[in-house]
């Protein structure tokens, strides 16, 4: 075969390929193995599929080399995931140490109704996330507890992890201090506050309509606590200290800290605390030998919970499935689905593939709820085929504005829609990187709470749907259309 001296872009065929091998591969992984297809089998359908893509390239005119690059290039963009979802393993380890989680699920089974516990979940990881901006941090700290508290009551974990991420993810997509959001506002070039004011409405409307869902979903009937109450009152000193950690993550996070450096001081202080507050459980579980200094023994229980998580062992079977889980080496298949996912998502991007996918639907759309629809479209493919939220961001914007300029759209109406599709649609998909950091952390697979994150895709369908009705489609002025795209402004939309 005689390959081009120079890369030449790829066809509709050959962009098609590597997506449809993707999908065909990830599918038959989750037919064959279930929700164990991400301990590795859904690793190797993505470097399979990654070879395929780098086999078009290849044939295309890229060399091997440059392939490679753009494929550890990717990779480098998720070190701040990685180390994310490293410190969330530590926290969870030291907390369940200390007895900080115990505590959470102690107060939640007292204070919470089981009849609206997904409503009011959702509604309190939406406050929080709003005030940090970060549903990554929501979800690893009071999702941990939210998420142990619906064990201790028996409830529906898929339903309750889909209520924690949509109230998370309210909070990522309508806060000024998100990443994500300002993100969408800069692609877009938008004034950041214009552009959390025109997100305010699909993001509230969204919102009620996902409280709505999980009041339906509440599950009526008496609960008696008492016995769980009774099992940790009596393996666990319990007290509001135990809360410290927890409120040092979220001060931490108000004060812009960087999401590693602010759950990994959490984890800190959990292991702080655990000396503290329970110096005797920390020797326990080091298994100190004799005459190893008391001291020493302390720092090795710390050490071990922050790596290998806690082992708990109070007699309680229920309580110890509670509380035994952990470590930094609980991650690592999440993070080996990161490195494959991104590697698979520079590679095509290296190739064109989105660009040639993409590029014929945006000069066929002819009113304003076709471009938006094909714009959300394009970042939900984007987010399959990347595996990177920030790149939804960024990618479908940059290939979208001047189709939005040219018809006569200022450019909040673009932010808005990528605020709306990019941040929350991520947590959807099993390989993105948001997605499998929701299903580490909340220990409930990414298929499983997918139908119940009402918010991550009543958001989406909401921005189209009012595209379609013509509601806040700004438009700028005809002069400002002709300088922006050199082109007379369009006639009216359809």
């Amino acid at each position: 075969m005689k390959r081009p001296e120079s890369p030449e872009p790829v066809t509709m065929i050959e962009a098609i390929i590597p997506v449809a091998s993707l999908i065909v591969l990830v599918g038959l992984s989750y037919y064959l193995f279930g929700d164990a297809g991400a301990s590795g089998p859904n690793q190797v359908g993505l470097v399979a599929a990654t070879m395929i893509a780098v086999f078009i390239g290849w044939r295309r005119g890229h060399s091997l080399a440059s392939l490679g690059e753009a494929a550890a290039a990717s990779v480098s963009t998720g070190i701040g995931a990685i180390f994310i979802l490293f410190a969330v393993g530590a926290l969870i380890g030291t907390w369940a140490l200390s007895g900080t989680l115990v505590a959470m699920v102690y107060y939640g089974l007292q204070l919470l109704n089981p009849n609206y516990f997904y409503v009011t979940a959702a509604a309190i990881c939406a406050l929080v996330a709003v005030s940090i901006g970060s549903s990554w941090t929501v979800a690893g700290t009071i999702g941990i507890g939210l998420m142990g508290i619906a064990h201790g009551m028996g409830l529906n974990p898929a339903i309750a992890a889909g209520a924690i991420i949509s109230g998370a993810y309210f909070g990522d997509k309508s806060s000024p201090l998100s990443d994500s959001a300002n993100l969408a506002a800069a692609g877009a070039g938008v004034d950041l506050y214009r552009h959390i004011r025109e997100m305010f409405l699909t993001s509230a409307v969204s919102m009620t309509i996902s409280l709505g869902v999980f009041y339906l979903l509440g599950q009526p009937g008496d609960f008696d606590a008492s016995a769980e109450v009774e099992a940790m009152r009596g393996a666990y000193h319990i007290s509001l200290w135990l809360f410290v950690p927890l409120l040092l993550v979220i001060l931490l996070a108000i004060f812009r800290m960087p999401p590693f450096t602010a759950i990994f001081l959490g984890a800190l202080a959990g292991g702080v605390l655990a000396v503290c507050v329970a110096p005797e459980r920390v020797i326990a579980f080091a298994s100190a030998k004799e005459g190893v200094p008391g001291w020493l023994a302390l720092f090795k229980g710390v050490w071990l919970a922050l790596a290998s998580g806690y082992k708990a062992s109070t007699g309680n079977t229920e309580l110890d499935i509670l509380v035994t889980r952990g470590g930094m080496d609980s991650m690592l298949n999440t993070i080996w689905l990161i490195i494959t996912a991104l590697a698979f998502g520079g590679v095509v991007e290296k190739c064109g593939v989105l660009e040639r996918l993409i590029g014929p639907v945006i000069e066929k759309v002819k009113s304003a709820g076709a471009l938006v629809a094909s714009l959300v479209a394009a970042i939900v493919a984007t987010n399959v085929v990347t595996a990177d939220q920030y790149i939804a961001v960024v990618l479908p914007a940059r290939m979208f504005k001047t189709a939005f300029a040219r018809r006569g759209f200022e450019p909040v109406v673009l932010s808005r829609a990528v605020g709306d599709a990019a941040t929350p649609t991520g947590a959807l998909i099993p390989w993105n990187s948001c997605g499998a950091y929701m299903a580490a952390t909340l220990g409930v697979s990414t298929l499983s709470y997918a139908p119940f994150a009402v918010f991550c895709f009543a958001s989406p369908l909401l921005t189209i749907a009012i595209a379609y009705a013509g509601i806040r489609m700004w438009r700028l002025p005809a002069a400002q259309i002709e300088t922006a795209t050199g082109a007379a402004a369009p006639p009216g939309d359809k």
